[in-house]
């Protein structure tokens, strides 16, 4: 829990005003009762004294508007510092998230981070609000009304001390059941976030291949699923107010029975029977205030749990220990010395195995290989999306690891295999390459890529907002804007993932035209399938289950190397036949 305070520090004035200001309303509902009593026993059973009448009623007055005040103010301090305190640890997860690397996403799902930055931190804070309320009000009515109530009658207030181990007894087991229920509830709910999101965005993909019924099941299994775990965790819940207030109702009673004797025996007043029944009531009141917010508390602690594992999550990428934080990206040389990669430690299998190769300023690297033969792992090591497992990739020389992370990564452009835009405008997509880029860079960026025609066809040009993941312009246009977005960031080095793909063999001529002219001091890293797109390349490796199979230029490939020739002369009969 220590680290959670840093996020309740900044709002301490208001976690302590609103628990003192609940203690006014709490005075107020134990001093009353014990007024009402004297007001019956002594003003109106006692000859109707009527001046006694009016005092008491003004001091039970003012009590009221104590009371009020205090409850309306404790309230309001309490949300104000449940609601700041949950902001403030929302966008701690959401910063933690940014830090983390490809290896660490991987471990959560994103439906998963999903639901602990949304629902998971909304329990979170209706615990909170729920115990800077109950905190001080439930145990000072039970303490209060305990002694309240001893004080006017020992052998009435004695029935409610047996009755209390018991209720505390009852709230524990039900808490016990209650909190794997509730972790089971939340991963479910993970379940049903993932899939809905899976689900809207491939919404295209899935009325192409008319797989609605099929998603429709899943969803309604993943939906099942949760309103199951959800009755199971809510049947605890059910059963408890139920069992409280069955408990409260069979103490009245004795209560009434034993005092009712005692009041016709005359050793006990009308009044001080009244205020002993009220008490009766605002102590197992109290119980049940502390028995849901237990039992509430078990669905807080799951999320809780949750929310602590994204923040307990160091990321393995840090430049904590970087030698040269100052280092700036300024020529662009690539060099892979004896690199080995692997996603997971404990696996055997190499995703790359012992690659060296080097990429001088300014030169044009082309990459190709079968389908899973390791290309995109390869250049995700250079901006350090993942780290190499053995050897070191230098740029410029100096280790990548060596680097200050965003410097490192504001000298590399990237364009990866999966294209992706974001809700907005076109411009404001582009300007993530330079949020200061002015309107004619943006527009000779998008020249340079190819896509400066089709924008200004759109009826708003670039001012035209896309859908999310940019639905509404086509994969090949998708990839010329993201192509646009790295050339505004002007990068030293530049990493195109496969991303002409989708656009014809004309257009594609023209921005590897730019990309021999105008980006003449960038190197360029390109990924292909289509041999085409690397012909004029000053480098081509070939890559063949993670492994170098070739290395050279077009020309002197295709006299020598086996794998190229078989990858070359495949495409060239496709595009014959």
């Amino acid at each position: 829990m220590r680290k959670y305070l840093q996020y309740i520090k900044p709002y301490k004035l208001l976690f302590i005003l609103g628990p003192l200001l609940m203690l006014t309303e709490v005075a107020g509902e134990i001093v009353l009762p014990k007024l009402m009593s004297q007001m019956i026993d002594d003003g109106i059973l006692s000859g109707r004294n009527l001046d006694f009448i009016i005092r008491q009623a003004l001091i039970m007055l003012g009590c009221i508007v104590i009371q009020v005040s205090g409850g309306i103010g404790g309230h309001y301090f309490s949300v104000k510092a449940a609601v700041c305190f949950s902001a403030d640890l929302r966008k701690a997860v959401f910063d933690k998230v940014q830090e983390f690397s490809f290896k660490n996403i991987d471990k959560f799902s994103t439906g998963s981070l999903v639901t602990r930055l949304t629902n998971d931190i909304t329990q979170v804070m209706n615990i909170t609000r729920m115990a800077l309320i109950m905190a001080v009000r439930s145990p000072g009515m039970l303490i209060g009304g305990v002694i309240m109530a001893f004080s006017i009658n020992v052998r009435l207030a004695s029935i409610m001390l047996v009755m209390i181990p018991l209720l505390a007894l009852a709230i524990f087991l039900l808490m016990k059941i209650a909190l794997p229920r509730f972790d089971r509830m939340q991963k479910s709910l993970d379940n049903l976030n993932s899939k809905t999101q899976e689900n809207i965005t491939n919404v295209r993909v899935i009325k192409s291949f008319v797989r609605d019924r099929f998603e429709t099941e899943r969803f309604n299994e993943a939906s099942t699923d949760l309103r199951d775990s959800t009755l199971a965790a809510l049947r605890v819940i059910v059963c408890t107010m139920p069992v409280m207030t069955l408990a409260m109702n069979i103490t009245t009673l004795i209560v009434l029975y034993r005092g009712g004797s005692l009041v016709v025996g005359h050793e006990m007043q009308v009044g001080a029977l009244s205020a002993i029944v009220q008490y009766t009531t605002q102590i197992l009141s109290s119980l049940m205030m502390v028995s849901m917010m237990i039992i509430n508390s078990t669905r807080a602690v799951a999320s809780l749990r949750r929310i602590s594992e994204v923040l307990n999550t160091e990321p393995d990428l840090t430049d904590e220990n970087a030698n040269a934080k100052d280092k700036l990206v300024t020529e662009g040389r690539v060099e892979f010395k004896n690199v080995s990669f692997k996603y997971y430690e404990n696996r055997e299998d190499k995703v790359i195995d012992n690659v060296s190769f080097t990429a001088e300023p300014g030169q044009i690297i082309g990459i190709v290989g079968v389908t899973g033969s390791g290309k995109s792992s390869l250049v995700q090591l250079i901006p350090r999306l993942y780290d190499a497992t053995e050897g070191e990739v230098l740029v410029d020389g100096v280790n990548v690891k060596d680097y200050d992370l965003h410097k490192l990564r504001d000298g590399v452009g990237m364009v990866l295999q999966k294209n992706v835009l974001f809700s907005g405008s076109i411009i404001d997509n582009l300007r993530w390459g330079d949020e200061d880029a002015s309107e004619e860079e943006i527009y000779e960026a998008s020249a340079a890529a190819q896509a400066d025609g089709f924008v200004r066809g759109f009826t708003e040009g670039y001012n035209m907002e896309l859908g999310q993941g940019g639905v509404n312009v086509s994969g090949g246009q998708k990839q010329r804007l993201c192509i646009a977005r790295a050339l505004l960031k002007k990068p030293k080095i530049l990493i195109l993932d496969d991303s002409t793909s989708a656009v014809d063999t004309a257009t594609e001529a023209k921005i590897r035209h730019v990309f021999a002219t105008t980006l003449k001091d960038t190197t360029k890293i390109i990924i292909a399938q289509r041999i085409g797109s690397v012909l004029d390349a000053d480098k081509i490796i070939v890559l063949n289950d993670g492994k170098i199979a070739g290395e050279g230029t077009h020309n002197e490939l295709i006299k020598s190397n086996h794998e190229y020739q078989e990858i070359y002369y495949s495409q060239m009969e496709r595009e014959v036949s």
